[in-house]
């Protein structure tokens, strides 16, 4: 982070914005604006917003192998079979 560039007043975002928001596709960098010298707002072009969702989304998916994979070390699973078909009799599913 520059942060002679990449920290703005909200002022100056708004007076510049076309060129502001030229950088941001550019330099792919996110800007943080300030309100009277205060950190008060991140902004970022869509496609860097985008892959930001896309790693906390993969994130999600790792952790959730890795509780799964915690879950059998420590024996806290049940046969496909028996989880099925209590699922159906909690469900009222015939077979």
């Amino acid at each position: 982070m520059d942060i002679t560039k990449d920290i703005q007043a909200v002022t100056t975002f708004r007076n510049n914005s076309a060129a502001f928001l030229e950088q941001l596709k550019k330099t792919r960098r996110p800007m943080i604006l300030t309100v009277n010298g205060k950190a008060a707002a991140v902004v970022q072009d869509a496609a860097a917003y985008q892959r930001l969702l896309d790693i906390a989304a993969q994130a999600d998916v790792n952790e959730g192998i890795r509780q799964g994979l915690e879950d059998v070390k420590e024996g806290r699973v049940t046969q496909a079979r028996e989880a099925l078909t209590a699922f159906r009799r909690r469900h009222g599913i015939p077979r």
